[in-house]
């Protein structure tokens, strides 16, 4: 399958998808969603680029003018109709004559409100839903092309893992480690580093701790999460370590992290609904009575975003298909002392789930 083909049958299972959905058409700016439609990805700017997506007619590109020759070199723009506008035109009047006027769009989340709004003023009669809305599985089954894409990334931040344990932490600033993390994604293929994470000692407890100053000492635990876009498809792991020696409680948090991550994993299965995943994890930490302790999700779906639907997460109805990858990510936060983390990604297969991530889960001593 050419690049051309590839990208067309993209674009036309988003249109069925669709229609399916009682849609009109998607209207798709520049992002995640158009990288995975037609491999387009331009400058973020306030001139207008927009995909536009319809039954029964050919996908239209709507490019600034000085940007088109960028678009034409586009993988998928073999299956575009692409109309380029000069600055002084009017780009909106020219999207709404493609417009139906009184159907209902999705539209890309991360769609400008100032490109929005001016398409809504040239277009009066048309309602947009957020694409996360209204097609909330358009990325979130991936196919076997894009699990192995997934798979090879995965591969390659345990690869980063396993090197980073080698390396001394003691003595040593997060960023330190943090930048440690970053080298070595990137020598096992990244071409993006999307976020490295390294949170000791009482910094564990922030989930999202941005690795600091903070020197690393003997007796702390350390969360590390890091993750990025290699061949256009994310990673995204977790692992928790220990300088020196853990006490009894350190390890039976870090157990009960362990088990909660593999009971999640366990409930993996086709049909299960994603907040079933969440109630397996949560289950057994509220048990262990760290329920107060575990205050986030527990996955996110990946791809080529590392955050994006589907959400592991109470309330959410949405039955596991297989094709679905999605981070298990079970913690427990004990404020002013430490965190405990275990991250892995995972694909809902035919029957169960498949790790991508396959370090070992044991809590590792570290220098």
């Amino acid at each position: 399958m050419t690049d051309v083909e590839f990208y067309a049958a993209r674009m036309e299972r988003a249109v069925r998808s669709a229609v399916q959905e009682g849609l009109a058409g998607l209207v798709v700016a520049p992002g995640p969603d158009l990288v995975w439609l037609c491999g387009y990805e331009p400058h973020v700017t306030e001139r207008l680029t927009a995909l536009l997506l319809a039954p029964g007619r050919k996908p239209q590109l709507i490019v600034p003018q000085l940007e088109r020759p960028d678009a034409e070199k586009a993988p998928g723009a073999g299956s575009l109709a692409i109309t380029g506008w000069a600055d002084g035109d009017d780009p909106y009047t020219t999207a709404a004559k493609l417009l139906e006027p009184q159907g209902r769009y999705g539209i890309s989340d991360n769609t400008w409100a100032l490109h929005l709004l001016a398409l809504q003023r040239a277009a009066p009669g048309a309602a947009y839903g957020a694409l996360s809305e209204v097609l909330p599985m358009l990325r979130a089954v991936k196919d076997a092309y894009e699990v192995e894409r997934l798979a090879a990334a995965g591969a390659a931040a345990d690869a980063a893992y396993e090197a980073v344990v080698e390396l001394r932490f003691a003595g040593r600033r997060e960023v330190e480690v943090a930048a440690d993390l970053a080298r070595l994604l990137r020598e096992n293929g990244h071409e993006q580093v999307d976020f490295t994470i390294v949170g000791s000692g009482p910094n564990g407890a922030s989930p999202h701790h941005d690795s600091g100053e903070r020197v690393i000492e003997d007796g702390d635990m350390v969360v590390m999460d890091f993750g990025g876009l290699r061949e256009g498809y994310g990673s995204d792991t977790t692992r928790t370590v220990h300088v020196g020696q853990p006490t009894a409680e350190e390890r039976k948090v870090h157990d009960v992290v362990r088990e909660a991550q593999q009971a999640a994993f366990e409930a993996v299965r086709p049909g299960a609904a994603c907040q079933e995943i969440d109630r397996a994890a949560r289950q057994v930490i509220r048990r262990a009575g760290f329920g107060e302790y575990f205050i986030h999700r527990t996955g996110h779906g990946i791809g080529v975003t590392t955050h994006e639907p589907p959400y592991m997460v109470e309330g959410e109805h949405l039955p596991l298909v297989p094709g679905m990858c999605f981070s298990i990510e079970p913690g427990i936060y004990l404020p002013g002392r430490f965190g405990v983390r275990i991250e892995d990604i995972v694909v809902c297969t035919e029957s169960g789930g498949r790790r991508l991530n396959n370090t070992e889960r044991e809590l590792r001593v570290v220098a």
